[in-house]
């Protein structure tokens, strides 16, 4: 999704939302696999007696229909097929995927190798995909919101997973005219850290895959949780700003967001916690300065990379107290060989990580063990 403007991303994926845990469990045969689906609110999953269903309740923000997908290990047993809206011979061989937060999913399932098109290669920055493309193995297909449908249609995939910020996608109805299977993944849309992890559950299905799946989010979620506790032994809980200005307006995470959450868990006091909303406050540079001047840490400055870039775009940020010690730290300095930033591709796929880099900035002495992985110091 790094094609969209500054302002999207940092809104939809630094900021991100935050919103109660909930359970949609399915319904098995004693002999089937249960896929349970605990922290994302975007999907559900039953199973039928010859086939599964994906249930897409959330397929962008404010959305008011949903899609089913049955997946079949033969179109034969399923009655009614037009009632679904695609139909997914499972488990699938080849693939095309629409967003680089799918990449790490096909990684961790070991399935990379059936991914054949991507629009925006260059935006991939996992070394392992990177050397797939590099091979020939991935064809570019354009940019997202115009794929070329020629060069997809003459891939054939099994199945095409996209995303929408709206139901107007006239490229993926083309696609679905030529018989090729489109299903929405709305990993983006989540509203708790492990929210987005959890949609590594949604490839296990296609990939019949589903315990490796269910495998990998568990220790991911042991991973957060152990983490979270670890940080609630600390004896000070530092303040922390957050977001920068665009356009003369200071974004910052609300309190209910997704960032705001993780400050949260890594037991530091972001300012702006007692705001409500999952999206990001719109400020002015008076009110950020007044209240955050003194904060103790900066955390996730827009998408500056050095001190010498913040000052030079307005001096004011050299006011803050986080600026002057030092203490500003960002994720866009960790790109790929193409200028990807790693954070908007695997971040949303491990929130473990992102969890114990805070922790590690706000509490060092805390995971001795532990180096920075998406975050760094501005120099």
């Amino acid at each position: 999704m790094q094609k969209f403007c500054f302002l999207f991303i940092f809104v939809l994926i630094l900021v991100g939302c935050n919103s109660e845990t909930k359970k949609n469990t399915t319904t098995v045969s004693e002999e089937k696999i249960a896929t349970t689906v605990t922290y994302a609110n975007g999907f559900t999953v039953q199973q039928q007696d010859a086939y599964k269903v994906i249930t897409l309740t959330n397929p962008w923000p404010g959305a008011d229909k949903q899609f089913t997908y049955a997946l079949v290990d033969d179109k034969s047993v399923l009655p009614a097929s037009e009632t679904f809206d695609a139909v997914i011979n499972i488990p699938v061989e080849t693939i095309v995927v629409t967003s680089t937060t799918h990449i790490p999913s096909l990684e961790m399932l070991q399935v990379s190798e059936s991914l054949i098109g991507f629009p925006n290669l260059d935006y991939i920055s996992s070394e392992a995909t990177r050397k797939l493309i590099s091979d020939g193995n991935v064809k570019e297909l354009g940019k997202n919101e115009d794929i070329n449908t020629e060069v997809l249609i003459e891939l054939d995939p099994d199945v095409v997973v996209g995303f929408a910020v709206d139901g107007n996608n006239t490229t993926f109805s083309t696609i679905q005219k030529t018989g090729i299977p489109v299903v929405y993944n709305a990993d983006w849309t989540e509203t708790h850290p492990l929210g987005k992890a959890e949609w590594i559950k949604f490839f296990g299905l296609l990939f019949g895959k589903e315990q490796q799946a269910d495998s990998i989010f568990n220790t991911i979620e042991t991973e957060y949780r152990t983490a979270k506790k670890i940080a609630k032994n600390a004896t000070t809980q530092p303040t922390v700003l957050s977001g920068a200005m665009y356009k003369d307006v200071w974004y910052l995470p609300q309190g209910d967001s997704w960032a705001a959450q993780f400050i949260a868990d890594a037991n530091g006091n972001y300012l702006w916690s007692d705001t409500e909303g999952t999206g990001s406050i719109s400020a002015n540079l008076e009110a950020v300065l007044d209240k955050g001047q003194d904060a103790d840490y900066w955390i996730g400055p827009g998408q500056f990379t050095s001190l010498k870039q913040l000052q030079e775009a307005h001096s004011v940020y050299a006011q803050f107290n986080a600026f002057q010690q030092q203490k500003v730290f960002s994720f866009t300095n960790k790109k790929g060989p193409n200028g990807g930033v790693l954070y908007y591709e695997l971040a949303p796929n491990r929130p473990d990580i992102v969890l114990k880099d805070i922790i590690k900035i706000l509490h060092p002495n805390l995971l001795p063990d532990h180096n920075l992985y998406f975050f760094s110091t501005l120099e």
